[in-house]
């Protein structure tokens, strides 16, 4: 899979543009300096930039190298300091109430089996009241052919992330279309779901 990725992410462009996620700056009010933030399945970089930019200690794990180097490039220009992991998450070893923040932003490369462990991970890996931010598309972005992987199952529902998260306590939920900007990977009328979820104290 990184080998795929590598060429996506080949070239000088950036694949998913350089400036931030929207979905995550509309919930910057939830985030505070000094936080501990995990950025999953980071790319080049757009989503660990901005959060380093407001003070978060990000960690920002990707299997792509390649991507990585430009993440890294792009750290530099914008006078942040992160630090990177190259990683195949199915294998990466997330460990146990280690981060305040996991920003999970369109990691939909991960089927069925992949996710529910990767979803495992999320939660486990979270401090109690640690915070989730998570954006996906619904199997309704297949119609609009604007970004994401071209198979429904890879896609989140609102049943999915309540099955999957129901037992955190939910900030912020939405099922919207929205028309979104970022690169060539992601651009234009798009089926979106988000999701800010706080872990429950034990």
């Amino acid at each position: 899979m990184a080998t795929t990725w590598d060429e996506r992410y080949a070239g000088d462009e950036y694949l998913f543009g350089t400036e931030p996620n929207a979905f995550l700056v509309s919930q910057r009010h939830l985030l505070q300096p000094g936080l501990n933030c995990l950025a999953v399945a980071d790319g080049e970089g757009r989503n660990g930039v901005w959060l380093a930019q407001h003070d978060l200690q990000v960690l920002s794990v990707e299997g792509s190298q390649v991507a990585l180097d430009k993440a890294k490039k792009l750290a530099e220009r914008r006078h942040v300091r992160i630090d990177f992991e190259q990683a195949d998450l199915e294998h990466w070893e997330w460990g146990e109430e280690r981060f305040d923040v996991v920003a999970a932003i369109f990691i939909q490369f991960a089927g069925p089996a992949l996710r529910a462990q990767m979803f495992a991970s999320i939660k486990r890996c979270l401090k109690p009241g640690g915070l989730l931010l998570l954006q996906g598309y619904t199997p309704r972005q297949l119609e609009f052919k604007t970004g994401g992987p071209p198979v429904a199952e890879n896609m989140y529902t609102e049943a999915l992330l309540r099955e999957s998260f129901g037992d955190m306590e939910w900030l912020h939920f939405a099922e919207h279309d929205a028309i979104i900007r970022e690169g060539a990977g992601h651009h234009g009328m798009s089926a979106l779901i988000d999701l800010a979820a706080r872990k429950r104290p034990v």
